[in-house]
């Protein structure tokens, strides 16, 4: 107890000491002190915020072009970020004479020079304007801009590049604090877990806590120092007898007290909540953490799996019916198919059991063999679990009846299945092969569906 008093009063203090140097820092903003005006633009604050003041200046700097920002129209920021790349991009004469050096003379002297040639000023800049108090979570904010500018202007994937090069580090797993989640966690961040559930929607507060239930629920996230009580990522995890086929049950199941340990940690939620840090992988070591966690605290676990969704598996099926080409629909298939095009067709008895075999089949062809150019898995969600090394295990028909889960996944889920004595050989398997590791039950039902080609190669395990 006594150290929960300190606990407190050291909280207490390091808050209200945050809160001066704010205070402190808001007070600076006389841009006069740094020989700028006010009518300075942005692009003027920018080019001064790299011509090598000191700290304190930058500081000053760095707020005034965060401030700035945040008061552009969206056109105005789309040439704030053309601006950057082209006024803060590598020289490519002084490129050219450290690659040459670099060539003639080889070494560690001249590798460095060519290494500091190569890095964009915008790197730099983005660092320096990461001073400002806030400066993070502004900059993640940036980021969440321009990956919306990107969808018209492509031509700015170099800028944010190089914030993504600078997000692995400050990002970096040694910076990142895993918390537990529960009832008694601060409601600022509870309201946060309730928007930003992407996966299966929360209804209410009724709802958050029933998956909160420490009988049978567990929920936890990654935080960062620079972004107080904003959950980067979090999973949502039931503790049960067996491997569930259906979210339905699973999120509406009433606590059942057996008398009997569980035995199986089940992820069926995981939610990315920044949209600015999209592309930067938290979920692989949340899940590690969180297993690790789990089993100290039950030992009665002996299995960790995921009841997750198929979310690009209606769009696949939908151009796979329109392909003439076709090598795992014919005509009868196409036929059965056009019950998908009645609205409520999942409420009917008659066309869930004639769609049933035929859709489970090609889910699992999907899952196995569709892949992109570069060999991967289509689906974003089997990318994840396979590239972690776990297994598909099982397509579950009608796993999700919702609407999102009939119009994204035609209602199917699967489970991913993480066996720790196979995690590093299926991810090694996966990374340098690209084989997916299937059990014997998905890897048939994937044959079964193609027609007329040689399904993709497996590593079929039990």
């Amino acid at each position: 107890m006594q150290g929960e008093g300190c606990s407190a009063v050291n909280k207490s203090f390091l808050n209200g000491l945050f809160d001066q140097i704010v205070d402190r820092g808001r007070s600076l903003l006389d841009l006069s002190l740094v020989g700028l005006g006010q009518g300075d633009s942005i692009e003027d604050l920018a080019r001064a915020l790299l011509s090598g003041r000191g700290e304190s200046s930058g500081v000053v700097i760095a707020q005034a072009i965060l401030a700035a920002y945040r008061s552009l129209e969206a056109e105005q920021k789309a040439a704030f970020f053309m601006f950057l790349m082209e006024k803060f991009a590598a020289d490519e004469d002084s490129v050219r004479e450290a690659a040459s050096d670099y060539l003639e003379h080889p070494g560690p002297s001249t590798l460095n020079v060519l290494a500091r040639a190569t890095e964009a000023p915008r790197q730099e800049f983005f660092r320096r304007l990461n001073l400002a108090p806030g400066g993070t979570a502004d900059i993640v904010a940036m980021r969440a801009d321009l990956l919306d500018i990107l969808k018209e202007h492509p031509e700015l994937a170099p800028v944010d590049e190089d914030i993504v090069h600078l997000f692995g580090a400050w990002f970096n797993r040694g910076f990142l604090v895993p918390r537990r989640i529960d009832w008694t966690t601060p409601a600022t961040i509870l309201e946060k877990i309730i928007e930003y559930e992407a996966v299966h929607e929360i209804h209410g507060w009724g709802d958050l806590k029933r998956r909160l239930d420490p009988v049978d629920r567990r929920c936890y996230g990654f935080f960062h120092p620079s972004l107080v009580d904003e959950p980067l990522i979090f999973v949502e995890v039931a503790l049960t007898l067996d491997m569930p086929a259906s979210i339905q049950e699973l999120l509406h199941e009433e606590i059942v007290d057996t008398g009997k340990a569980p035995t199986t940690a089940v992820f069926y939620s995981i939610s990315n909540c920044q949209k600015g840090l999209g592309g930067i992988s938290f979920g692989n070591f949340l899940i590690k953490e969180v297993a690790t966690d789990l089993a100290g605290e039950l030992p009665s676990l002996k299995s960790f799996v995921t009841l997750s969704p198929i979310p690009t598996f209606a769009r696949w099926l939908e151009l796979e019916r329109g392909n003439e080409k076709s090598t795992v629909l014919d005509g009868d298939d196409l036929v059965t198919l056009s019950a998908l095009d009645e609205a409520g067709w999942h409420g009917d008895k008659n066309v869930l059991r004639d769609l049933k075999g035929l859709i489970t089949g090609l889910g699992a062809h999907y899952l196995v063999a569709g892949k992109t150019p570069a060999g991967r898995p289509l689906d974003p969600v089997a990318r994840f679990h396979l590239g972690n090394g776990a297994r598909l295990e099982r397509v579950n028909w009608m796993g999700d009846v919702s609407d999102q889960g009939i119009a994204r996944s035609a209602g199917l889920m699967v489970n991913y299945h993480y066996d720790l004595k196979d995690i590093e050989r299926n991810h090694e398997a996966f990374a340098n092969e690209g084989k997916v590791a299937a059990s014997s039950q998905v890897t048939k039902l994937a044959r079964r569906a193609v027609k007329a080609a040689k399904p993709a190669e497996t590593a079929d395990q039990v």
